[in-house]
């Protein structure tokens, strides 16, 4: 079990050493988040308490945008690199793999979302310091993460990748993003934890399934 983890680990570490040489995936992401957070801004012409109101929506369909840029790069960048194979021979559990690629994808993502936040908090005049929005945005980054990356598997050996990716994923996270609006939106609004609880679970359920799943199937996908 100990080496388990210690692949996991070092699936994660290079994921990210990779990343932090070339930039470009983070790049991306983060152009991307930081061109539509103004494009809303100075283009919703609402006032400060619709604004708000709305924020959640935006902020979550943001993000599932540019994770989902993230993810497209997964299993595609080891293809071009020729080192795919050579991850798949490797003598460890492939489902190392699979959570491997999970944590690094949810790093990257958390990472786009704590530079961003702050934006958010500026135009949409959100809440940054109520702790259960950041749990919301862990619970709802793993949830998306899980099955994108398990996706992303399916979609690498495709030629549209960059085009089927998003029609498989979208309907499947659509209770994720449906729950953490609703429950962002619910602390962040002032509503308070009850009204924030049943999308709380929906979140915590789905996040223990899907990586049960991936756990399970992710060695089926990447054989075919």
């Amino acid at each position: 079990m100990p080496s388990y983890f210690a692949a996991i680990w070092a699936i994660v570490r290079k994921d990210i050493a990779a990343e932090w040489r070339s930039r470009q995936m983070l790049t991306a992401m983060l152009a991307f988040v930081v061109l539509v957070i103004f494009i809303f801004a100075f283009t919703l012409d609402i006032d400060a308490l619709t604004r708000r109101q709305i924020a959640s929506g935006i902020l979550w369909t943001t993000f599932a945008f540019a994770g989902t840029l993230g993810l497209n790069r997964t299993l595609a960048t080891e293809g071009e690199r020729g080192s795919l194979d050579g991850l798949l021979l490797a003598p460890l559990e492939r489902s190392a793999i699979y959570f491997g690629k999970t944590l690094a994808n949810l790093f990257f993502m958390l990472v786009v979302e704590i530079f961003t936040l702050p934006l958010y908090a500026l135009f949409y005049g959100m809440n940054l310091a109520h702790p259960g929005l950041w749990l919301v945005l862990l619970l709802g980054s793993w949830c998306f993460c899980a099955v994108g990356t398990l996706l992303a598997a399916m979609a690498a050996q495709a030629r549209s990748r960059e085009l089927l990716l998003p029609v498989l994923l979208f309907p499947l996270v659509l209770p994720v993003l449906v729950a953490a609006v609703r429950a962002s939106s619910a602390l962040v609004n002032g509503l308070g934890w009850a009204y924030a609880w049943p999308s709380l679970n929906i979140l915590i359920v789905y996040g223990i399934i899907m990586p049960a799943l991936g756990f399970m199937f992710f060695d089926f996908i990447v054989e075919e």
